[in-house]
């Protein structure tokens, strides 16, 4: 038995565009996790065989899982992969679901722009005021902290994608990620 697909519109360029980034930042996410990996051995290497002391290794782990984490956002909302309970949506009728979804994008969209803005408050302060870390190895922590308003104002994009995908019904509402 064939079933008969709906005609959904095309998804604009910046749509894919947004996509794309969202993809782009997945990969650099689990290229940093990798590093972070890598980078442990590193240090059990020199602390419990060559046993010399490690300076920056921890710190530079932190900062690259903490980044990771930021980065890899976008991409975690590209596939639907955030927490979501979707039992309520699935029973509700599709006009309803619609706009539980947009109602919960426009919610995550402000709390991601006080986000968004918070953050880039911080960095602009570590940056503009010289912000170190107190460790010995004492980074400029703008360049840590960059993580934070470029994850959250990507992830705030591909929401707006999203909300826009489900308005102009190029997307379901609680679909599983075709993109």
């Amino acid at each position: 038995m064939m079933t008969e697909r709906t005609h959904m519109p095309a998804r604009p360029l910046w749509m894919r565009a947004v996509s794309a980034v969202s993809r782009l930042c997945g990969a650099l996410a689990a290229s940093m996790i990798l590093m972070a990996v890598l980078l442990t051995c590193q240090m059990i290497w020199v602390r419990k065989i060559n046993n010399a002391s490690t300076v920056w290794q921890t710190e530079t782990v932190i900062y690259l899982m903490i980044a990771a984490t930021l980065i890899g956002l976008p991409y975690v909302q590209l596939l639907k992969g955030h927490v979501n309970v979707d039992l309520l949506p699935k029973l509700l009728p599709a006009s309803l679901r619609r706009g539980l979804a947009c109602l919960t994008l426009l919610l995550a969209i402000s709390v991601i722009g006080v986000m968004l803005f918070y953050s880039a408050e911080l960095w602009h302060f570590a940056w503009s005021k010289g912000w170190s870390s107190d460790t010995v190895w004492g980074p400029p922590l703008w360049i840590p902290y960059l993580a934070m308003p470029v994850g959250f104002g990507l992830f705030l994009l591909q929401l707006a994608a999203d909300l826009v995908a489900i308005i102009s019904r190029i997307d379901e509402p609680y679909a599983e990620a075709t993109h």
